[in-house]
């Protein structure tokens, strides 16, 4: 496989020699994760994010794992998504189903795009709504006690600056402790309308996964490793699971600063 195991107080952090072998063990992890999930439960929750992640994901489409994965218990969310049409080129739904979710078996009626023809403030309360109501009926877990949903899993990638989902650094978002989901409308990444995921629903998961490949993301990787703070902590930085895991996957090219 051509992995290794480093040390880390955040968390596995598992290196790859090739993407190609990142994706064959991520795929072995979330089919890991939702057999448990569906045997204990009867469905797996599942949060993507945009980006590169969707391509890492690429062996879950393929023998064996196309075959034996119980897909007609996944159920998919988006930790953040742009307000935009589901056919726009920045949709992140657009990116997953064109990619990943069009060439497995989930059932359509699990999957939870943002109904995108809200506003941006509208949109995020609706997907609360959506989320809130999946927690009643039991199909999303709120049985560990606190105010937040605990996912089975959360897939995030991270940015060259330090984002996760649409948290960007320094942003008043980082201090929502309330909402399930929010918006936002001045995103220094275009497009400007979003939204998000809040760090306690994040960081409620039973699992989190970042996923990081290519050198351009290697000195976010390398301080979202670190307690190093520099003019307030990164959002990477401050994805901490209350009680659940955190696995970071990356190539040689994005953990050349931490591993030689």
């Amino acid at each position: 496989m051509g992995d290794s195991v480093v040390a880390s107080n955040r968390g596995d952090f598992k290196v790859f020699e090739s993407r190609d072998d990142l994706a064959t063990s991520l795929a072995d992890y979330v089919a890991g994760l939702s057999k448990s999930a569906t045997e204990g439960r009867g469905s797996f929750t599942v949060v993507l994010s945009g980006g590169s992640l969707i391509n890492a994901l690429r062996k879950l489409t393929e023998p064996p794992y196309l075959d034996s994965v119980d897909w007609g218990r996944w159920h998919v969310f988006w930790v953040d998504e742009r307000v935009v049409a589901k056919n726009h080129p920045d949709s992140n739904y657009k990116l997953a189903y064109d990619n990943f979710l069009s060439k497995v078996p989930v059932v359509p009626g699990h999957v939870y795009a943002i109904n995108d023809s809200l506003s941006a403030e509208a949109a995020a309360e609706d997907y609360e709504t959506v989320l809130r109501q999946l927690a009643k009926t039991g199909i999303l877990d709120a049985s560990k006690g606190g105010d937040f949903p605990t996912f089975d899993l959360m897939l995030l990638g991270i940015g060259p600056d330090g984002h996760v989902a649409s948290l960007f650094p320094g942003h008043p978002l980082l201090s929502e402790k309330e909402k399930w989901t929010t918006f936002i409308r001045d995103s220094p990444k275009p497009p400007p309308e979003r939204i998000t995921f809040t760090l306690p629903v994040i960081n409620s998961a039973a699992n989190i996964a970042v996923v990081v490949t290519g050198a351009g993301k290697a000195e976010a990787l390398k301080k979202g490793l670190s307690d190093e703070v520099h003019d307030g902590l990164l959002p990477i930085q401050m994805v901490s699971p209350k009680s659940g895991n955190l696995t970071w996957f990356a190539d040689k090219a994005a953990a050349v600063n931490i591993v030689s």
